[in-house]
């Protein structure tokens, strides 16, 4: 039987709740977008590049968003020693070259980071604040990251709706 990735039904976002509500709500509601963008589709549709000249995959943007998760939550914000699976110092956009990738290894990794983040996160306050590793050591606080993801999820949806529309027609949420 071949693996096709999961159906899902998508929470709605809150109308009405206190900061913290709204931001885990419209985050979790893009997480679960991109996981609807992929539902249903074989590994080989997930690892099509369908929106040429580009070569961005719905598989690369779940592996991706995967690394992206531990990068802001658990690296940056809570201190934690993360082993990346994809990004490497000779390769650092091994996430996105899906030609030989496990599909199913790779949604279950996805999965898995956004339990972890959400685990590192878990009581901690919005103001809380850290120094980023590395780079230019700014300093942000937890709310940042969460508007930050926002972003880079509602970005990367946006991708995920052509590749998606190219590959089977679907459109829309």
């Amino acid at each position: 039987m071949t693996w096709r990735a999961s159906e899902i039904a998508r929470t709605p976002v809150p109308y009405v709740g206190d900061e913290r509500t709204m931001l885990e709500g419209w985050l979790a509601y893009h997480q679960q977008t991109l996981l609807l963008k992929c539902a249903g589709l074989t590994a080989d549709q997930l690892r099509a590049a369908t929106v040429e000249p580009s070569g961005l995959t719905l598989l690369g943007l779940v592996r991706h968003l995967a690394e992206v998760e531990a990068w802001w939550f658990r690296e940056n914000f809570a201190g934690e020693s993360v082993d990346y699976p994809y990004f490497t110092e000779e390769d650092p956009d091994a996430d996105l070259d899906v030609s030989d990738a496990d599909a199913e290894a790779d949604f279950t990794t996805y999965h898995r980071e956004l339990a972890l983040a959400r685990a590192a996160v878990a009581g901690r306050s919005l103001d809380e604040t850290f120094t980023e590793v590395g780079r230019k050591g700014r300093t942000f606080n937890l709310r940042w990251v969460y508007v930050h993801m926002i972003e880079e999820y509602a970005r990367h949806n946006g991708h995920a709706d052509l590749i998606r529309e190219r590959l089977d027609g679907a459109t829309g949420e």
